[in-house]
């Protein structure tokens, strides 16, 4: 499959390594929605290949989801996520992401956390903060309270950060690091800040939550040979080698469906571009659930991802549950 040999190059690739071979189109969900060639990773690339500057294909750069989906079936091995980031941030920044990096100030003029009392710290994302109930049942599946902490910080802002492109003030990257630094494992609901923190934490296992939650007894027994299982895209993508065998394995053993396509990437039910992200714009995640939905006959929904769990609450009447209340059959609200 293509992009799948990994860092075999003897230099990095660029947007100008870009062949026009078309595949990330085929699995791009901006391109699914708008059918603008322009809002592709191609047409960033062939763009930038004929001069343009970031500012010239601005739409572009901030319609893209960094769902991640096109970085391993791309035959260039284009390290697509990290380059779209990286434009962001040399675009003109509006006055939300202004806001944003006053915010990370903020925090980081304040006390440190305290080192978590194990080895091992549950980021689990802001979307997961907001349902306790479910964020409580995750910890305690992971280990309970003597094996595993849920982290005071877990990076809420840098994870906008970084979906913005936007500088992220050293004293507050120190601040968040620091209780993390010499843990076993971390476990990180995050796809986009999991991909960052490999490189600043190479002494700890850093896992995605819905690996970390789909890899025990008590929730792949829960799970039903009628269920669409949706797994988080941004994680996946990130790890896409090791990943597919992992599903591929997790697919053999319950016996539900997933939602890959024919080249095993990650469909992403939650694809969202910086404008959405920030609020500016509305969010309509309609073609991503039909695309998913389409041809099947599922009787429950379960997520990695409390973001993709609201999504699929508001667009149906299958019921939907996230893999941390898979165990309590998904009745608890909170």
């Amino acid at each position: 499959m293509p992009g799948l040999a990994s860092n075999t190059r003897p230099t990095p690739a660029d947007f100008a390594s870009c062949s026009g071979c078309n595949l990330c189109l085929l699995v791009c969900p901006v391109w699914r929605r708008t059918r603008d060639f322009a809002l592709t990773p191609h047409g960033r690339a062939k763009a930038l290949q004929f001069g343009a500057s970031a500012a010239d294909i601005a739409e572009s750069i901030r319609s893209c989801t960094l769902c991640a989906a096109c970085e391993p079936v791309c035959p260039e091995e284009i390290p697509l996520v990290a380059m779209s980031m990286h434009l962001r941030g040399q675009l003109p920044q509006a006055a939300e992401i202004l806001g944003l990096r006053a915010r990370m100030e903020a925090q980081a003029g304040r006390t440190p956390s305290a080192q978590p009392g194990s080895r091992r710290a549950l980021l689990p994302g802001q979307a997961l903060r907001e349902r306790p109930g479910s964020l409580e049942r995750a910890a305690a599946l992971l280990g309970g309270a003597g094996n595993i902490q849920i982290a005071d910080d877990d990076g809420a802002d840098i994870a906008l950060a970084l979906e913005a492109g936007c500088a992220i003030p050293a004293p507050r990257m120190d601040r968040f690091l620091r209780p993390l630094r010499g843990l076993k494992q971390i476990v990180i609901g995050e796809g986009l800040l999991l991909r960052h923190l490999r490189a600043l934490l190479p002494g700890s296992s850093l896992i995605g939550l819905g690996v970390a939650l789909s890899r025990l007894a008590a929730v792949r027994s829960a799970l039903r040979p009628t269920d669409l299982y949706v797994i988080e895209p941004r994680a996946y993508h990130a790890d896409y080698p090791r990943l597919v065998r992992y599903y591929d394995s997790l697919r053999a053993t319950a016996g539900c469906a997933f939602n890959l396509d024919l080249q095993r990437i990650a469909i992403p039910a939650t694809a969202r571009s910086l404008p959405q992200r920030l609020g500016l714009e509305a969010i309509d995640d309609g073609v991503q659930l039909r695309w998913i939905l389409q041809g099947r006959n599922v009787k429950r929904i379960v997520v990695e991802s409390m973001e993709d769990r609201a999504t699929f609450e508001q667009s149906g009447d299958t019921p939907v549950v996230h893999l941390a209340d898979l165990a309590d059959d998904g009745t608890s609200l909170k």
